[in-house]
């Protein structure tokens, strides 16, 4: 599977951003897709979750209500609405994906995830 993030972008505070993720190869194989993000000098953090099969969501605390995840499987694309958006957002988001059960288990965790996207810039002024 290969993925191909794209979508990010400069907005001011409150506006909002649509990143994509385009999938290709095995894309049968994946239990789940999710986007993380980094800002600079932190470490890698859970956004956002959806399994393939199932269609559950799950969302880290800080972007519930703001932020929402999903899919186009006819397109073999994973899109994240990034809604109110605060500079505390800017960061870069990676959409990633899991072929493994972990997937159900641990949605949240990094080390859930098989494959990286090459990540795209959100940058969020105030």
């Amino acid at each position: 599977v290969q993925l191909q993030a794209s979508g990010g972008g400069l907005v001011q505070a409150g506006g909002s951003l649509r990143p994509s993720c385009g999938a290709s190869g095995r894309t049968s194989s994946m239990y789940g897709m999710g986007w993380l993000r980094q800002a600079p000098g932190l470490e890698r953090e859970f956004v956002a979750a959806i399994t393939w099969r199932r269609y559950n969501t799950y969302y880290a605390d800080s972007v519930k209500g703001r932020f929402t995840i999903s899919r186009d499987n006819a397109k073999n694309t994973l899109y994240l609405q990034l809604n109110s958006l605060k500079p505390e957002d800017t960061a870069v988001y990676y959409c990633a994906a899991g072929d493994r059960s972990d997937m159900y288990a641990y949605p949240s965790s990094p080390s859930s995830y098989d494959v990286w996207g090459q990540g795209t810039q959100v940058t969020v002024s105030s």
